[in-house]
């Protein structure tokens, strides 16, 4: 994958990002290794950039979705 240490995860196929330390991993959750498998992840140091590039926050891990 893309990922090198990197704090959030975007999923580009959501437009979604997450907070690899607060990973909701219940079934409804996160499903950070279907998006690595799936090859959607965009790695991102800074939620600020996450949100510039157009990324919502995940209601599960990060809450305040704005969708």
């Amino acid at each position: 994958g893309q990922m090198n240490g990197e704090k959030y995860l975007g999923n580009a196929s959501k437009r979604e990002v997450h907070d690899l330390d607060r990973e909701d991993t219940s079934l409804s959750g996160c499903q950070i290794d279907e998006i690595l498998r799936a090859g959607h992840e965009r790695p991102f140091v800074a939620l600020s950039a996450a949100h510039a590039a157009g990324f919502d926050n995940c209601a599960k891990c990060l809450g305040s979705s704005q969708r």
